[in-house]
């Protein structure tokens, strides 16, 4: 029996072992409280990544056809509402943004993000969103506090409104340290509806780093109540056979 309560303990311990851990930059930083289970929200993500992300960046490991399989869309629904470049249903999602383009704004090419949420963790996707602010040393204006200096601007900044660093008092030396950030021009949303945006572009973004994790997740529970079901019927084989043998003697 202590046998096969190990084996299970194994097989328990190997299906934890394949949820990836945050990555360093998440650490620390305030919980996206992202749930890929929940098809509403990678609704809501996919909606918002086609409108303000995909203009620059690409999910080359995801189709189109994927996409309208995992999140419950029609063809017709993700070809009208999701796809932007003339694409085909079977195609993978690229950027129409040229080249050459990306390179003159922002001096290089934006990042491919299939598998940002696995390379730096859903929670720092989530925080990057929220912390832009306006920064006129900047190239494009903007910088972000959990990624100081970044080349991006703020996709979203009709949405969250524009917000403004309020920088402490800077020691000798050393220069001034944003405490906190302000907004200064509402955009359309409320902050709070603001933050429910940014958790469903995270949410998104984590489930096409593995969209095979919905389909893991569904099996998995009958795997684990297998393996449970298979130990109870080896255990009462072990316990019959026993038996026997004692009776015999």
């Amino acid at each position: 029996m202590k046998r096969y309560l190990s084996s299970l303990a194994l097989a328990l311990g190997l299906a934890a072992a394949t949820v990836p851990a945050l990555a360093a930059e998440g650490e620390g930083l305030p919980s996206a409280g992202a749930n890929v289970a929940d098809q509403a929200s990678l609704q809501r993500g996919a909606k918002l990544f086609f409108n303000y992300c995909v203009g620059c960046h690409s999910l080359k490991y995801v189709r189109y056809s994927r996409l309208a399989t995992d999140l419950g869309l029609s063809e017709d629904e993700v070809m009208k509402n999701l796809n932007f470049t003339g694409a085909k249903f079977g195609e993978p999602v690229i950027s129409h943004m040229p080249a050459d383009s990306a390179k003159q704004w922002f001096g290089k090419d934006p990042p491919d993000l299939s598998l940002e949420a696995r390379a730096k963790g859903t929670d720092f996707i989530y925080n990057y969103l929220l912390s832009f602010y306006l920064d006129p040393s900047r190239p494009v204006g903007w910088n972000n506090t959990v990624f100081p200096n970044a080349s991006m601007p703020n996709p979203l900044w009709e949405l969250q409104g524009l917000q403004v660093a309020v920088h402490g008092e800077a020691k000798p030396g050393e220069e001034a340290v944003v405490e906190k950030l302000e907004i200064a021009q509402p955009g359309r949303m409320s902050p709070e509806e603001f933050k429910g945006a940014a958790r469903d572009i995270a949410t998104f973004l984590e489930y096409t780093a593995e969209p095979a994790a919905l389909q893991r997740q569904s099996i998995g529970i009958w795997v684990i109540l297998f393996l449970v079901g298979l130990t109870f019927l080896l255990y009462l084989l072990k316990h019959e056979y026993w038996k026997d043998v004692h009776e015999s003697h």
